[in-house]
């Protein structure tokens, strides 16, 4: 059942969009999912988001969210059932830090080795992989980052469980090795194996198509 008061903007493989929503299964709440065309932009999408005009964008009643960390926060103030960011403010402050981490560290670098050929490719490969170092000693000994149960930043780096292998694949470039990555290897099974998570990554070929056509359209506008 869907709920009108509160809806979710996003587009079917934005990782960003997908968090937000992970968020509101864990919570229970009910929502209305709206696909944007991001090629295409929807008069809704440049209402609600006029500064940025990206998904994901969460409307909770008329009024929007935007961003995809700020969107979870939001959420976790709104519906306090299933607690997502830790209660005592040090281990928040923490939480908010290993999530800017991994997205300006790794994320970024893993999309530019995935664009990118030659030395480009390479040193945004290894750079990632020297950031991922940081978070396999973050993870060892513990079944999610968020402890027993999966919490915020379980969500903000769930992408590295589903996403990062196709960018791997698409862009021909390795980071995530199951024997120097453990800890990861082991937080990814029991991430992607949750009843929430499991079923609602996206298709991995129709993924793949998509970040190839994106990567031949890079290439085709930067000349290589």
């Amino acid at each position: 059942m869907e709920n009108k008061d509160t809806k979710v903007l996003s587009f079917w493989v934005s990782p960003f969009g997908l968090r937000v929503e992970w968020a509101l299964k864990l919570k229970g709440v009910e929502y209305e999912y709206i696909e944007e065309d991001v090629f295409n932009k929807s008069n809704l999408l440049l209402q609600m988001n006029q500064v940025h005009k990206k998904v994901p964008v969460l409307i909770h009643h008329n009024k929007p969210i935007c961003e995809s960390f700020v969107i979870m926060e939001y959420i976790d103030e709104t519906w306090t059932q299933y607690p997502l960011m830790p209660q005592e403010p040090h281990q928040r402050a923490v939480t908010r830090f290993w999530a800017s981490f991994a997205e300006e560290k790794v994320l970024q670098a893993a999309g530019k080795a995935m664009m990118f050929s030659g030395d480009e490719k390479k040193n945004n490969a290894e750079n990632a992989k020297e950031a991922m170092e940081k978070i396999e000693e973050l993870i060892k000994g513990k079944k999610f980052f968020g402890g027993e149960n999966i919490g915020y930043l379980d969500l903000a780096l769930g992408w590295i469980s589903y996403f990062l292998p196709v960018m791997e694949e698409a862009g021909n470039f390795h980071i995530m090795d199951p024997l120097e990555f453990p800890a990861i290897s082991s937080w990814k099974k029991n991430f992607l194996d949750h009843p929430i998570i499991k079923d609602t990554p996206p298709p991995r070929e129709k993924t793949l198509c998509h970040l190839q056509s994106r990567i031949i359209a890079f290439a085709s506008r930067s000349g290589d």
